[in-house]
């Protein structure tokens, strides 16, 4: 089955290379690919001392931070920095009102005021194994890519034959991937298994394939974080733009057993002796240094199709757009109104609010920019290419055809998630309980599975407000029937304009008044009880089975069209290779370890504007707004700029630098990806995009496309300066 990402069709394709600063380049194929190029702009180190797999380099530095985000190990007792966003979740978790340590920072002075984090785990990549020839051997013929006979061609089959071919195809790929995975996994014993994964990954759309294994550590430990008014200084305003003027970082610690294996969470853990760690340069940076970043870059769709990039722009931004500025706004109103609500729904606006800001900037530069016409220039060599040959000639006409057919599906589809599931919690929350509904009917489960459970939504409400709940309700219930074909619709609409006269606000204060989900008393009496007569008749449970009904509806009429989209991308893909076979493809992004490579340097976004490089703090003090929720500065940081107490961490101008752009091919997922100087030092943490080039996921922007990132000098300054953590700052390799 072709992955989803909340049920979205992603499309993903390579892209040639325009120039050397473009890609996202996978590590063990450097020395073919990159290496000399890198060289030629100031790489002084060699592949190996980047990626070897079996000595120490500096991708054994790098790790998947949570669920996706990179961070960095910086000393030999497996410190980690990664950007304070990045970090934001477990930060807010640790956080109450009485410790919100959101708002005031948190500096560990010694291993034991480390805060443990649960959940949170980081895994090291341990290997990286093209494994090609190992899944496609002999399946050419099968998958119609060389047609033998007339029997294997797609042309004028039914659509039962495609997806009967689709099966046939996938299977065996899957089949290959499941037995060397379970081949991997069986090196190891019963224990270890928790703490390794293993996987094989699909690359140029299914040409290409990796086994990538990783160690995964689960005792993980808040070390340190400015507050928000540093970490996250300029909040939604300044997100995705420059000049920028954040400290956009946080600290953690791995922690290990004895034996420095992973370890789940003890007091009798110690921290993690790592086969590598960076060391951090604060000689600073100048316009055309090089730079690298090593991480794990999340999607990218370089080279989809026109009628890909519409799809993108239509269904899946558009989706995002006016439902999540409706919930934002209301979120945002109660959180400004009470402390509480805001620190219970920091983290889920800041999630909600990244990629709301993202879908419109990438729609803007999209269109600006005048890519789905480039994109049909492209299109019309490749239909030169193909005429005549089998395989490619009919792929185009294919995708044309898939994307049409789905579309009206996949508009419900997209926002039916985000006005009834990413939309609504109390939706959400019914979700959950139906995966425990058939263990809480059953009166022989152990107290400690009840607690376990109970623990689960312990979580859920700690960060829940109903009231709030049930404004974004009554509007997303609203805007969804605004937004779609009446045949879209579950059938508790016709309840809300029979019995409720289209009154959404009062057909949400009665799910509220009545369900169990709107409060936990409520819930877990109902989870004690061990009945389900309460659950069949509640009305969030049956809105949401009603929407469950729908959208797997809506999946089923998509899924042969999904499949034709997923093996024509294969085929456009090895064509296109075959057009340009002395260029360099790079795959697109798949939260697989990746390095990209460019230079600092500046730009200009408009006419007559000129962007410098850098950022100073004295661009913090020109944007203060006392009181104000995204521009305060905090009184100690204002006292340190006025004294210019910098101590060693100023730059040579003697201005203390806070962030910096260079030119570097990064992604979602690449937030806290280490930013590297020729030597392999750490300069800075990657946190950002610019506005300019929001279309960066679909075309590299080769004039406008910035990576932003927090300059190292201003988190070490940060750390001892502001937090006075000079322990932390003790156990880091500095290099003057």
């Amino acid at each position: 089955m072709m992955k989803r990402l909340l049920g979205m069709i992603v499309a993903s394709v390579i892209t040639v290379t325009a120039t050397a600063d473009e890609g996202m380049w996978i590590l063990p194929l450097l020395k073919k690919m990159n290496i000399d190029v890198m060289k030629e702009k100031g790489l002084c180190i060699s592949a190996e001392e980047i990626y070897s797999a079996n000595k120490s380099s500096i991708k054994d530095a790098v790790i998947i931070f949570g669920g996706g985000c990179t961070g960095e190990i910086v000393s030999p007792k497996g410190l980690i920095f990664t950007n304070h966003h990045c970090g934001y979740s477990s930060i807010q978790k640790l956080s109450s009102v009485d410790h919100n340590y959101l708002r005031d920072g948190f500096w560990a002075k010694g291993y034991a005021e480390e805060l443990p984090v649960d959940g949170l785990t980081v895994k090291f990549l341990t290997q990286m194994t093209d494994v090609t020839s190992e899944i496609l051997k002999d399946l050419d013929v099968l998958a119609g890519t060389v047609n033998t006979d007339n029997k294997k061609s797609t042309e004028n089959k039914s659509p039962y034959f495609f997806k009967s071919f689709r099966s046939e195809y996938q299977d065996s790929i899957d089949a290959r991937i499941r037995r060397l995975i379970s081949k991997r996994m069986s090196d190891y014993s019963k224990e270890e298994t928790q703490f390794h994964s293993v996987d094989v990954e699909s690359f140029l759309e299914g040409n290409q394939y990796f086994l990538v294994e990783y160690e995964i550590f689960k005792d993980i430990r808040l070390v340190g974080t400015p507050p928000e008014a540093i970490g996250n200084f300029g909040h939604d305003t300044d997100n995705w733009m420059w000049p920028r003027h954040t400290g956009d970082f946080s600290i953690f610690r791995v922690y290990a057993s004895k034996k420095n294996k992973p370890a789940t969470y003890s007091t009798d853990n110690v921290p993690y002796t790592p086969k590598h760690y960076l060391p951090i340069s604060i000689k600073g940076t100048e316009k055309s240094d090089f730079a690298m970043t090593i991480g794990f870059p999340g999607s990218t769709s370089r080279y989809l199709t026109s009628w890909g990039i519409k799809h993108t722009m239509e269904v899946e931004n558009a989706s995002r757009i006016l439902p999540r500025e409706k919930k934002q706004n209301i979120w945002m109103e109660d959180m400004l109104a009470d402390e509480k609500i805001k620190l219970q729904y920091a983290s889920k606006y800041a999630s909600s609010s990244n990629y709301w800001k993202n879908a419109i900037g990438m729609n803007r530069g999209l269109k600006r920019l005048h890519i789905i016409e480039k994109k049909r220039e492209l299109e019309r060599e490749f239909e030169e290419f193909a005429r005549g040959k089998k395989g490619y000639e009919d792929v185009l006409a294919n995708l044309k055809y898939a994307y049409e057919a789905n579309y009206s599906y996949a508009k419900a589809y997209a926002y039916l998630i985000e006005c009834l599931y990413n939309g609504t919690e109390i939706f959400k929350c019914s979700a959950m309980i139906r995966k425990y509904k058939q263990i809480l009917e059953y009166p022989a489960v152990s107290k400690e599975i009840f607690e376990g459970i109970k623990s689960e939504f312990r979580a859920f409400y700690k960060d829940y407000s109903a009231k709030t709940d049930e404004k974004v309700c009554a509007a997303l219930l609203k805007l969804y029937k605004e937004t779609v074909e009446e045949y879209y619709l579950p059938e508790f609409y016709k309840q809300i304009e029979k019995k409720y006269g289209e009154d959404f606000k009062g057909y949400a204060r009665e799910i509220f008044a009545k369900s169990i989900f709107a409060d936990s008393t409520r819930l877990f009496k109902y989870i004690d009880s061990h009945k389900s007569g309460s659950l069949s008749k509640d009305m969030a449970y049956k809105i949401y089975g009603q929407f469950l009904d729908k959208l797997q509806g809506l999946t089923g009429r998509m899924e042969e069209n999904d499949w034709k989209i997923e093996d024509n991308n294969r085929r456009f893909i090895k064509g296109l290779m075959e057009m340009y076979p002395n260029k360099k493809f790079y795959s697109d992004a798949n939260f697989t370890m990746r390095l990209s490579y460019g230079t600092v340097g500046d730009y200009e976004p408009a006419d007559a504007v000129m962007y410098k490089h850098y950022t100073t703090l004295t661009g913090v003090m020109e944007k203060e707004k006392p009181g104000d929720w995204e521009f305060d500065v905090p009184s100690r940081l204002k006292q340190l700029y006025e004294s210019k107490d910098y101590g060693r961490y100023a730059d040579k101008d003697g201005e203390m630098h806070v962030c910096f752009t260079t030119n570097n091919d990064i992604t979602g997922g690449n937030s806290g990806s280490p930013v590297l100087n020729g030597k392999g030092q750490l300069i800075g943490l990657a946190f950002d995009g610019n506005w300019e080039a929001m279309s960066g996921d679909i075309t590299f922007e080769e004039k406008l496309q910035k990576c932003i990132c927090v300059d190292i000098r201003y988190v070490l300054f940060i750390i001892d300066k502001y937090g006075n953590a000079k322990n932390i700052i003790d156990e880091l390799t500095i290099i003057g």
